[in-house]
């Protein structure tokens, strides 16, 4: 049986930094494949996320990586649209709605 998920009462079973690394690592991929893509703002945004964000959640001084994914929905979910990038909008889409 498969473990019930509730992210309005005790976000049972849900693991939200493993959702943000992985909308991190579309992102990375988004950025990778479409290097003008990556302009000032993401390059800014970078600044705030640990290289090493799947090991460590947060750098010294700064907010941690769900943070910043969750308050940049927004821009995140409009570049992987401008890119038509279904796999990013899918792992963000589940991000947002468990965990933002």
């Amino acid at each position: 049986m498969s473990k019930v998920r509730d992210r309005y009462v005790t976000f049972d079973n849900i693991d939200c930094y493993a959702n943000a690394i992985e909308v991190l690592d579309a992102l990375a991929e988004l950025l990778e494949d479409k290097p003008e893509a990556n302009n000032s703002f993401w390059k800014r945004f970078y600044e705030h996320i640990p290289e090493n964000y799947a090991e460590i959640y947060e750098k010294e001084g700064y907010k941690d990586i769900l943070y910043y994914v969750c308050s940049n929905v927004f821009y995140i979910s409009d570049l992987f649209e401008e890119y038509d990038f279904q796999k990013g909008i899918d792992i963000l889409d589940r991000a947002e709605l468990e965990c933002c």
